[in-house]
């Protein structure tokens, strides 16, 4: 179980402390489904940022089933079961997929393992277990293989970044299906999203709320996401900008 207690983050500016966070305090449960959106600027990418271990925050405690892991850098978080997705997958010239999987799962890994990872994102397997993580790879395939390294990897919770970005439409709906299917199959332990795309909250067990740094609703999708709706209007997209 992830819990934070009163925590808070800032930043030097000229002009003084800039506080992103706000004195945030909540529990997630484990094997769960949890989507954070909010408005552009409102600190969810901090938020995600914080939990991960990337970034410490100025005060209040983060605790990881039950131990404090305040101090703890992104890799002992990782090597507690924390994993974190980038927005923007990184490319490694000169790495395959197949040894990128290998590397994720911290284990030897067979061909056959690894094809299935692929397939489980809705990759051709033979037509990418071979290949080099560069340039010739779209955002898209990118995004969906490094989800394969995610179950790989075998994280107790893990947390992406605004998943959506950067990858064409025909990509996204690939995208919500490997979702989809990593939250009925309930063998993918927590997972916690930053997004505001409408078709991502509308698969969630629970919505949280961000907005000018504070944790301002909480609830199931169907709690919440009228509240927003009723405010922004059905679009899909329902927070157009990024933090």
């Amino acid at each position: 179980m992830l819990e934070l207690r009163n925590v808070s983050f800032g930043v030097s500016e000229d002009s003084g402390q800039k506080e992103i966070l706000k004195n945030i305090s909540f529990q997630l449960e484990d094997n769960k489904f949890t989507v954070i959106t909010g408005p552009n600027g409102g600190g969810k990418s901090t938020l995600a940022k914080v939990i991960a271990g990337i970034e410490k925050p100025t005060s209040g405690q983060i605790f990881w089933n039950g131990e404090d892991i305040t101090e703890k850098s992104v890799t002992e978080r990782a090597r507690m079961g924390i994993s974190y997705a980038f927005q923007q997958p990184v490319r490694f010239k000169g790495i395959t997929v197949f040894d990128l999987i290998q590397l994720a799962s911290g284990s030897k890994v067979t061909v056959e393992e690894a094809c299935r990872y692929l397939s489980e994102v809705g990759l051709c397997a033979k037509d990418y277990v071979r290949r080099e993580v560069n340039g010739s790879l779209s955002g898209g395939e990118l995004k969906r293989i490094e989800i394969a390294t995610v179950m790989a990897r075998d994280a107790q919770m893990t947390l992406f970044d605004e998943p959506e970005a950067g990858i064409d439409l025909w990509s996204f709906q690939k995208l919500i299906s490997v979702f989809e299917k990593m939250h009925d199959s309930g063998t993918h332990k927590s997972i916690l999203i930053i997004s505001h795309q409408e078709r991502i909250l509308n698969i969630a067990d629970e919505i949280m709320m961000i907005a000018d740094g504070q944790l301002t609703a909480r609830g199931t999708k169907e709690e919440i996401l009228p509240q927003i709706l009723s405010k922004t209007g059905s679009c899909g997209c329902i927070y157009r900008t990024q933090d």
